[in-house]
């Protein structure tokens, strides 16, 4: 029988998993994903090439939860669960590096529900609804702020009152698994370049940039929330904050809204007036659709130089994430802002999330199931 480490990313609409075994070089034994949770649920196998399987239409995410599992058990059924690692958007200050969960620090992780009101409250709930399938089971967090928790005061501060920073109120950056992924691609296949100054830039529904020296992240445009930096799918990026007084001042709408309107009416969506997604907008005629695109490939380039700026140059620019993989025009026309910089090289890295979790945890872990 295979000991087996399952790897679950939650979100709001989906459930991302892979079943990895446990050895040195983690072998998947089967994956997939359970889509559009909350619309028209589809079960999916990555690794079989099946079609999607509907399910019922008003499946929750605990539900969906509960047919991965059963399926896992079904399909996969030579394999002895040992533990589960769960994606954890937000670890605040002290959640630093990937570490076992019990309930105390879910409690305490809790605290960051309002700084990733998209995600966290779905990776917590996907460990309390394992928590009751399986009380005994080892779950631990990988956290998506860890990767940037040693960047300097310079560029994780904010210009605010020490009061307010003394409570939290900073720069903590996100996507930091898939940052961690793409040093660790680099070291593996371009270990000259892993040496030298890097921009990763993470394009997708949520987009960010991280600047890497030798590896490690120097500066990030994500803030305190995953609101900040880069126009995203649905959210705005970088926005004048007077321009939320104003929203809540004078035009009277409520913390509630004007939260909604941030995370889930605006960047792609609200400037094309037409959809979040980039195939759809390549693919329509309306002005509007082209302006969102020129837009966020514009916003991109400006804050990939500002990268560059903390790295004092660039040897290298690596496009992850769907956009990021799979929209050569939007590739295209952020490459066209960025001509006037000396030469660099540029690679596309597919994004691995799940895989690096596996490998933030299966060191200690493995060493214990072989002692």
């Amino acid at each position: 029988m295979t000991d087996a480490l399952l790897v679950l990313n939650a979100g709001s609409s989906s459930l991302k998993f892979r079943l990895f075994g446990l050895a040195p070089d983690l072998p998947v034994i089967t994956g997939g994903k359970v889509s559009d949770i909350g619309g028209s649920p589809a079960f999916q196998v990555a690794t079989a090439g099946e079609a999607p399987r509907a399910l019922p239409p008003h499946t929750d995410a605990g539900e969906a939860l509960a047919f991965v599992l059963d399926w896992l058990k079904q399909m996969a059924g030579q394999a002895r669960l040992r533990a589960c690692a769960h994606r954890i958007v937000h670890g605040g200050p002290d959640f630093i590096h990937a570490a076992e969960l019990d309930r105390e620090a879910v409690d305490e992780l809790r605290r960051f529900n309002n700084l990733a009101p998209q995600h966290q409250v779905h990776n917590l709930a996907a460990i309390e609804a394992l928590w009751a399938q399986d009380p005994r089971l080892r779950q631990f967090g990988c956290f998506d702020t860890a990767f940037h928790a040693h960047i300097d005061p310079l560029h994780h501060q904010f210009a605010l009152p020490k009061s307010l920073r003394d409570k939290g109120v900073r720069r903590y950056g996100f996507h930091g698994l898939s940052y961690a992924w793409i040093a660790h691609r680099l070291a593996c296949d371009h270990p000259a370049l892993a040496k030298g100054r890097v921009v990763a830039a993470h394009l997708g529904n949520g987009a960010s940039l991280c600047a890497l020296r030798a590896g490690r992240s120097i500066d990030t445009t994500m803030g305190l929330t995953a609101l900040d930096g880069l126009p995203m799918g649905t959210r705005c990026g970088a926005l004048d904050p007077g321009a939320v007084l104003y929203m809540q001042q004078e035009l009277g709408l409520s913390p509630t809204d004007i939260s909604d309107i941030l995370y889930t009416q605006s960047g792609l969506l609200g400037l094309s007036g037409v959809s979040n997604d980039v195939k759809t907008l390549l693919d329509s005629p309306l002005p509007a659709a082209a302006l969102a695109l020129d837009y966020f490939a514009l916003k991109t380039a400006q804050q990939i130089a500002a990268m560059t700026v903390s790295l004092g140059g660039l040897d290298g620019l690596v496009f992850t994430g769907g956009i990021g993989e799979n929209a050569a025009p939007v590739r295209e026309k952020i490459l066209h802002h960025l001509a006037f910089l000396p030469p660099f090289e540029t690679h596309i890295i597919a994004a691995n999330e799940e895989r690096q979790m596996a490998l933030e945890i299966m060191a200690a872990f493995y060493q214990e199931t072989v002692s």
